[in-house]
């Protein structure tokens, strides 16, 4: 019997998605079509003898995530629960919060996965890869390889080369250590919790010291790379297994769309259903896209990337709708989409829903896609301001922003609600 925890985080985190994140939790921010959330979910069905998906995290239950989870069951026939934590525990305390209910049934093994990451996860290699390790109670890391630069970025694995054990562990090291990196996908067996639990045991007697001094902490925040990972590495008990399959974070909204473009090129094997194709008397399709079916589009626009949108005659490019597709229009006012009106063109940008976009308008952003000439490039972690100005980078629209026609937004950040008179460039509008 097998299980699968997914961490997804809380509100206080996830501030570089915002405004998206206003108006939809994080994980629940469609990609490629589907809510991030549901890219992990369906790769866990898969998985023989997986009996339940644990969501872990301290977002408040809410419609959405309830919706969600509902949707979720009746379509993989899985059942799916969400655990909150009374507050942030870090990515062991969430856990090791939760080790009763992640042990209850009695299973052999279990997966972690973080939420805001896009892979084909390659869960069935990973078991099969502790199996041949011979020793049913190793722990699995899923790792790839990256750049020298960008590994810096990232928890950075040591490895023996014959073994595949992980020698050494550090998480973001200030120099270079590996080029293999932590994935965020993890395979545990019930073992773990008694290193988490001596981690849980020295922050208490440490608490208690600092609580003599006046100080505070919680002994229940236990993060598994740094605290665990680290401790374990050299002990024999610690394996990397590793990938040459695409992964990527998604801290931002530009990794967004690059995610959903990874994704887009796996429905080829996995959901061609999902890929809109040329037909007569349909809009024109270029390269891997994604419609929602109750997008209305105008048979002469040209459309590439991804969008499910209404637009009439334009030309849309790698362009996100935000609404959550599991949530159905309101019937009385029909499609909540954007729309684009006659030659407006849209590139590179994250539109929300009730938005409007006039004629000959152009709504365009920065891709942030790693450098295509090296195979080992991640994307890079994006900081919103660099030598005192916004980084370029996707333009974001939120719900009901209004573009008037002919006007032109680049690489800017629109807030909800806002009705522009003119044209803006490098800037956030709030």
């Amino acid at each position: 019997m097998l299980k699968a925890v997914i961490l997804i985080g809380g509100p206080q985190k996830g501030t570089r998605f915002r405004p998206l994140s206003f108006e939809v939790p994080k994980p629940l921010f469609p990609v490629a079509g589907v809510p991030m959330l549901q890219h992990h979910i369906e790769a866990c069905a898969k998985v023989p003898n997986m009996k339940e998906v644990l969501l872990v995290g301290f977002y408040q239950p809410n419609e959405e995530l309830n919706r969600f989870l509902s949707c979720a069951q009746q379509e993989f026939k899985i059942s799916i629960r969400y655990l909150q934590e009374y507050a942030a525990l870090g990515t062991g305390g969430g856990i090791y919060h939760f080790r009763d209910q992640i042990l209850s049934g009695g299973p052999e093994a279990f997966f972690i996965m973080n939420a805001d990451v896009c892979s084909e996860f390659p869960l069935p290699g990973m078991l099969e890869f502790q199996k041949e390790h011979g020793d049913t109670h190793c722990f699995v890391i899923l790792g790839t390889t990256a750049n020298r630069k960008q590994s810096l970025n990232y928890g950075c694995i040591v490895e023996n080369q014959q073994t595949s054990e992980v020698l050494h562990y550090v998480e973001k090291p200030s120099t270079f250590v590996s080029d293999i990196i932590n994935c965020g996908i993890y395979l545990f067996t019930p073992d773990i919790f008694q290193h988490i639990g001596a981690v849980f045991q020295k922050n208490q007697q440490e608490m208690l010291l600092e609580e003599q001094s006046n100080g505070w902490h919680r002994a229940e925040v236990i993060r598994l790379e740094q605290d665990i990972f680290t401790a374990l590495a050299g002990q024999g008990k610690l394996f990397v297994y590793k990938t040459d399959r695409f992964w990527s974070q998604i801290k931002s909204a530009g990794s967004a769309i690059y995610a959903s473009r990874l994704y887009l090129n796996q429905y080829h094997k996995t959901h061609p259903e999902r890929l809109a194709t040329n037909s007569e008397g349909k809009p024109t399709i270029s390269g891997n896209v994604y419609i929602h079916p109750t997008a209305n589009i105008d048979p002469t626009a040209v459309v590439s990337g991804y969008t499910v949108s209404n637009f009439l005659g334009v030309c849309i490019t790698v362009l996100f709708y935000y609404r959550p597709s599991f949530i159905p229009p309101t019937p009385s006012l029909g499609p909540m989409f954007p729309l684009g009106r006659d030659h407006s063109c849209v590139l590179n940008s994250i539109v929300g829903w009730d938005s409007t976009i006039g004629k000959w308008a152009r709504v365009e952003g920065t891709p942030s896609d790693p450098n295509p000439n090296d195979p080992y490039a991640k994307i890079d972690s994006e900081t919103l301001f660099r030598d005192g100005k916004l980084t370029p980078s996707i333009t974001i629209l939120g719900c009901n922003v209004n573009i008037p026609s002919e006007v032109i937004i680049l690489n800017s950040i629109v807030l909800p609600h806002k009705d522009l008179n003119r044209s803006f460039k490098n800037q956030i509008i709030l």
